[in-house]
């Protein structure tokens, strides 16, 4: 036994198995995980887009497009910034499809989700901006709960550590060159609860200024790349290094930027909220349909 197990005796637990059959039917944590946090975006997104003056099943049918996209791009990114798990020495290659086994980068899943979002707001004839705004808080809860997954995986945490909440990680999943009973960083709960707190934080700053035009989504990327910067340089998975830092250090430090001026340039060109959700307004829309069809 280790020192740190011998001083933190109260340290969490991981989950003895990630893994559950429902007959033939594998029901695997991560992907349990992923499903629920994915339901409850869509259910804080149809809240606040219904009070922002939209319909509730606007979401479901965004989200459509959204999630496919997002899950795909997830899996895109993932596999991009770490090519030798799959295509280096000993990696195996068709595992790259195994999505069910960890491994979504946030960083394409919203950018491709985007794309899908955008896809469905066309289809709709609703703007992407108030809806991203509404999405926000709910994609940073989605954030939280799907970090869970790791949990259940046993994988992405930091370095070890003595602190009362220290994460122990069995001998199957515990990393070259670390004793057995080591306690590691619970890198999973700290996004947890950075992102549920930056959820908190938007919700309220939303009510408070009445941000609109994408402002509550460019906060939320602030937030997010804020808390996965020092979370980032915790963790002690292989990752692809440009220089001292991992590529997610650094990708988190042009985000924020561009996120922040993204922030600031939208605030001072539409200081206030949408006072349309549709992508034509409804004077433009109700004098096309009067005009005759000459005119068309």
């Amino acid at each position: 036994m280790t020192l740190a197990a011998l001083v933190v005796p109260g340290a969490i637990p991981s989950p003895p198995e990630s893994v559950w059959h429902l007959g033939p039917f594998p029901l695997r944590g991560y992907s349990l995980s992923i499903l629920l946090g994915i339901a409850v975006a869509v259910y804080m997104t149809q809240r606040r887009w219904v009070a922002r003056g939209g319909k509730s099943d606007d979401v479901l049918d965004i989200a459509f497009w959204a999630v496919p996209f997002g899950i795909v791009g997830g899996r895109m990114y993932h596999v991009i910034s770490s090519p030798d798990q799959y295509f280096g020495k000993g990696g195996d290659p068709w595992s790259a499809f195994a999505v069910w086994e960890g491994g979504l980068g946030i960083w394409g899943a919203v950018a491709f989700g985007a794309v899908g979002a955008w896809i469905g707001c066309r289809r709709l004839g609703v703007r992407l901006a108030p809806f991203a705004d509404a999405l926000a808080p709910g994609l940073l809860v989605a954030q939280a709960v799907g970090r869970l997954g790791n949990w259940f995986n046993q994988e992405l945490f930091g370095g070890p550590t003595t602190l009362p909440w220290g994460l122990r990680i069995d001998d199957l999943h515990l990393p070259a060159g670390y004793e057995s009973g080591t306690l590691f960083h619970p890198t999973f709960l700290y996004e947890m609860l950075w992102n549920l707190a930056g959820a908190a934080l938007l919700i309220w700053i939303d009510r408070r200024y009445r941000l609109g035009h994408g402002r509550v989504f460019w906060l939320y990327v602030v937030v997010y790349t804020t808390g996965r910067l020092w979370i980032e340089l915790l963790r002690i998975d292989p990752a692809h290094m440009i220089g001292p830092f991992r590529l997610n250090v650094w990708t988190s430090i042009v985000v924020w930027l561009g996120a922040l001026v993204a922030f600031v340039v939208v605030g001072r060109r539409h200081p206030g909220r949408e006072t349309t959700l549709l992508l034509a307004s409804p004077a433009s829309q109700e004098s096309e349909e009067s005009a005759p069809d000459s005119a068309r």
